[in-house]
């Protein structure tokens, strides 16, 4: 099947674009970390007259500036950013608050008659705004949640996937052994709601759009961007990682809650003594591509995103016009 061209429709788009005129704009930009995600909002935000609505999972957190690579005031260029420094580290935040919050957000952002663009790389809080997905969280279930990591603990992460894997087994194919916090949530989402994450998620899939959306995907060649990520990583050690993170643990103890940001867990495992200085980095660095490769793998999977290549598109001044191109065109 011929792939689609960046701005191309077909019959079908047409009708269902006349259909969606009446609702609100919203632009979309994804990717994998470090792919260049938060300077491109950031200057089609300036041409367009936008406000940028964060879909980071950590970046929610207070403190936690350097290892997420959040964007300074000077980088931000005056362009509203939104859903950062919003919660304290030991405090709980999930995809539900997130999901009241960005539409409340992007609410208040037309009001004042600009254009939010929602920008991020955690793939669950973008699909919690456009296809309405929400985790059953009012049947959280702390208990089972503490009795499930003590399993894991005492078993291994394989025992717990397996067990996942028996009641729902395409969520299990899609999380690794040893992501054993997603793999818990996916069995409380089960054993607090009768059906499996991967109904939840076909459910989602089939919910009416809130937004009239034009979706960006930003990629770059995977040697590039490996690089991209090496870099990201040496200046965040630079800029100084390990006075954030010893900061943060001398602040709140463990990082109970943001612990399982990339950067922190490794950096705090060196703090520790657990390992050295130079191990922590380069497993900082090895998970961050890893991210990099499962982020790519969950966003592929939805057909309404329009990929851009940066590295075709350079330079910069360049791919940002292609790119403002392609918005107005889509939501003209």
């Amino acid at each position: 099947m011929e792939e689609k061209r960046p701005g191309q429709i077909d019959e079908a788009e047409a009708k269902g674009s006349a259909q969606d005129q009446d609702k609100d704009p919203l632009v979309v930009i994804v990717g994998p970390t470090a792919v260049g995600k938060t300077k491109v909002a950031i200057e089609l935000a300036l041409r367009l007259g936008g406000e940028v609505v964060t879909a980071d999972s950590m970046q929610v957190y207070k403190g936690l500036d350097i290892g997420t690579d959040k964007p300074t005031a000077a980088e931000r260029k005056g362009v509203p950013h939104h859903l950062i420094d919003i919660v304290e580290p030991d405090q709980r935040f999930n995809v539900a608050q997130y999901q009241k919050l960005a539409h409340e957000t992007i609410q208040e952002v037309h009001r004042r008659g600009k254009l939010p663009i929602l920008s991020g790389g955690t793939g669950l809080y973008v699909k919690a705004v456009l296809d309405e997905f929400l985790f059953p969280d009012e049947g959280a279930d702390y208990a089972l949640r503490a009795a499930l990591q003590k399993e894991a603990k005492e078993r291994g992460p394989e025992w717990l996937h397996q067990r996942l894997a028996e009641i729902d087994p395409l969520t299990a194919r899609r999380l690794h052994p040893n992501d054993v916090r997603r793999v818990i949530r996916a069995i409380e989402v089960y054993e607090t709601t009768g059906k499996p994450l991967s109904q939840h998620l076909e459910t989602a899939g089939r919910s009416e759009p809130r937004y009239r959306t034009a979706m960006i995907g930003l990629t770059r060649p995977r040697p590039v961007l490996y690089q991209r990520i090496n870099q990201r990583v040496d200046r965040q050690i630079n800029s100084g990682l390990v006075e954030e993170v010893r900061r943060l643990m001398q602040q709140y103890g463990d990082l109970p809650v943001a612990r399982q940001a990339l950067g922190y867990k490794e950096i705090a495992a060196y703090l520790r003594g657990e390992t050295s200085f130079e191990r922590a980095v380069e497993l900082l660095k090895r998970n961050t591509r890893r991210y990099a490769k499962r982020q790519f793998t969950w966003f592929r999977r939805d057909p309404r995103i329009v990929w851009f290549d940066l590295e075709k598109l350079a330079p910069f001044e360049r791919a940002v016009d292609i790119l403002e191109a392609f918005i107005r065109r889509e939501l003209s």
